[in-house]
C-alpha cells in the first residue's frame, strides 16, 4: 500500500520566515491567516462556550501578592489554555514549532509558551503597558491570535503598538480579525487595546525564557 500523505504543516514556512524577519527588523510582526481557519473557528467556539457558562475569570494586573483587579486599566476575562481540547493542542503545537524556529534563527533560549483565552466585553479595553519590564521578567515575545470572524470596520478593539523610544508615537494598529497573528518584543513594545464596540475574542500568549532561581527551575509566574 502507498504511504499516506504527510499532514499539511500547521504553519506555513514562508509565513514563519517573514514573521522572524519582521520581528528582527521592526520588533513586531503582523501575519494574517497565520493558522488554519478550522483551528481558529474551534478556538472561537470553545471561548464562546466558556463565556456562556461563566467559566472565565476577570483578569487583573501584576503577579503574586501584587495581583489586583483594576477594571479602570483592564477589562478582559480569561482562562488559561490547558491542552484539554483538540483545538488547544493544535494551537500549542503550532506555537511550539514557532518557538523552535525562533530559537534556531535568533538563539533566544525560549523555554516555553504560556497562553490564555481573552474575552473583551463591549466597552472594555486595556490601557497602555509593557508585558515585561526590561531585565525583570522572563517573557521575551508576546503574541495575540484573533478569533472573531467578519470584524466590522467600526468594531473598535484594535491593538495599538507604540515606538519603544517614544511611547506617544504609534507604529502599528491591528484590527482584531480572525486568523491575524501579532507578536512583538515583550520588554520593548508598549501597547494597548482600544475600547471595543462588540465582544472581542483572542488567545494571548508569551514565549518565555527559563529564569532559574536557587533550586527552582523557572519559578512561579
Amino acid at each position: 500500500m502507498p504511504a499516506a500523505p504527510a499532514p499539511a504543516p500547521l504553519l506555513d514556512p514562508v509565513a514563519l520566515n517573514l514573521l522572524i524577519d519582521e520581528l528582527v527588523e521592526h520588533g513586531y510582526s503582523v501575519r494574517p491567516d497565520f493558522l488554519p481557519r478550522q483551528v481558529i473557528a474551534q478556538l472561537n467556539d470553545e471561548l464562546t462556550e466558556l463565556e456562556t457558562r461563566q467559566q472565565l475569570t476577570a483578569a487583573g494586573i501584576g503577579r503574586g501578592r501584587e495581583h489586583d483587579l483594576r477594571p479602570d486599566i483592564r477589562g478582559d476575562a480569561i482562562r488559561w489554555l490547558d491542552r484539554n481540547s483538540r483545538a488547544q493542542r493544535a494551537y500549542l503545537e503550532a506555537m511550539n514549532v514557532l518557538k523552535d524556529e525562533l530559537n534556531r534563527a535568533l538563539y533566544l533560549g525560549l523555554f516555553e509558551y504560556e497562553a490564555h483565552f481573552a474575552h473583551y466585553p463591549v466597552g472594555s479595553f486595556y490601557k497602555k503597558h509593557l508585558d515585561s519590564f526590561r531585565g525583570r521578567g522572563n517573557r521575551l515575545i508576546s503574541s495575540v491570535l484573533y478569533l472573531n470572524e467578519d470584524w466590522p470596520r467600526d468594531g473598535g478593539g484594535e491593538i495599538v503598538l507604540y515606538d519603544p523610544e517614544d511611547d506617544s508615537r504609534e507604529i502599528a494598529r491591528v484590527t482584531p480579525e480572525a486568523g491575524t497573528f501579532v507578536c512583538f518584543l515583550s520588554e520593548q513594545i508598549p501597547h494597548e487595546v482600544l475600547p471595543t464596540h462588540q465582544a472581542r475574542a483572542s488567545v494571548t500568549g508569551w514565549f518565555r525564557r527559563n529564569s532559574s532561581q536557587g533550586n527552582l527551575v523557572d519559578p512561579a509566574r
